[in-house]
């Protein structure tokens, strides 16, 4: 039976569009010359994605130097790791922050300094409802339709944003983040939604012979527990990662979206300057270096991965090595998983 022709227009303007956005996500692409932004309608300017590929502030040289070689890196690592290609769905877009009026994109990563890129983000797009970051409330950054997400809009603007628009992430070396993360949520009295939404789950699967009270709470997981119940098969089997311990590379798509920035939590102030400097705001707005923080001298983790024995910490590192080769990670010394 043939297909009725509105049916069958239907169905091509839907491929249609998932077709272009699969176009684009494969390519990678240059900003179009002479893009409008937000700031004032109808005129046009030089945009933060622009001016880095163009290096036309000479306070960038340097800087782009070290950005071109990460940018480099990870498509490369890209190109070696990985083969699939697919087409991405809104709620794969869900944590690409956008910035009309600075023409900027934003993938945050929880448990690297995403806190302080929303209030920054906030204070960009509130158009002088707010003036510092830290005195926006912690809560405040993180509550939903504070800031506009990319899935938001439809595959045409969604399209012309990821090419005009400067796109920029922030990582972390995976394990740091990891224990960092498992700290925030199981080990801080306050958190009590994650034990109860999480370690009361934990200590039921991983934990022998627990007591009510521990199954109750769910306030005392261990981290050896934390790291059973992360490659326990059933456990993604379920439902997706909580996002403060989900990869990187699933929650930002570096392999199919092209970013143009990758900062480092490692050196987080050179880089957020940089970023604020492409935006055209650093002499207005500063990244906040003060406030609460879990930046630690970098051995954290070795701490915490002592009590873990090398079968588990072999399984965890293959469930994070895309995050370690991606984004330039050695495998951590204190690992004995060779």
């Amino acid at each position: 039976m043939r297909m009725p022709h509105r049916g069958r227009l239907f169905l091509a303007t839907c491929l249609g569009s998932l077709f272009v956005l699969v176009l684009y996500f494969q390519s990678i692409t240059k900003p179009e010359p002479g893009v409008k932004t937000g700031s004032r309608p109808g005129k046009s300017r030089r945009s933060p994605l622009q001016t880095l590929y163009n290096g036309e502030q000479q306070e960038l040289q340097a800087a782009q130097r070290s950005l071109q070689g990460r940018r480099e890196l990870l498509e490369q690592a890209c190109l070696s790791h990985t083969r699939k290609r697919r087409v991405l769905s809104p709620e794969d877009l869900k944590h690409l922050i956008v910035d009309d009026k600075h023409s900027l994109i934003y993938c945050y990563v929880p448990k690297v300094a995403c806190t302080n890129w929303k209030r920054v983000l906030m204070v960009l797009t509130s158009n002088g409802r707010y003036t510092d970051p830290l005195a926006i409330p912690a809560n405040e950054a993180h509550v939903a339709g504070n800031l506009r997400t990319l899935s938001e809009f439809s595959v045409p603007e969604i399209n012309r944003r990821l090419r005009n628009y400067l796109k920029f992430i922030f990582v972390r070396d995976p394990f740091e983040r990891l224990v960092s993360a498992y700290r925030n949520k199981f080990t801080r009295s306050y958190n009590t939604a994650f034990h109860k939404r999480y370690g009361t789950k934990i200590i039921r699967r991983h934990r022998p012979n627990p007591d009510p009270d521990a199954l109750d709470k769910g306030s005392d997981v261990s981290f050896r527990e934390f790291v059973q119940y992360l490659v326990d098969p059933r456990t993604q089997r379920e439902e997706p990662f909580n996002e403060h311990w989900e990869r990187v590379h699933t929650l930002c798509h570096p392999c199919l979206i092209h970013y143009d920035v990758v900062g480092k939590y490692e050196t987080l102030e050179p880089d957020s300057e940089a970023v604020l400097r492409l935006a055209g705001v650093e002499e207005t707005l500063q990244f906040p270096t003060s406030g609460k923080s879990t930046r630690t001298d970098g051995n954290m983790a070795a701490h915490f991965f002592k009590g873990i024995s090398s079968f588990y910490q072999k399984k965890l590192f293959n469930m994070y090595r895309m995050d370690f080769l991606l984004f330039n990670y050695s495998t951590p010394e204190y690992l004995r998983i060779r």
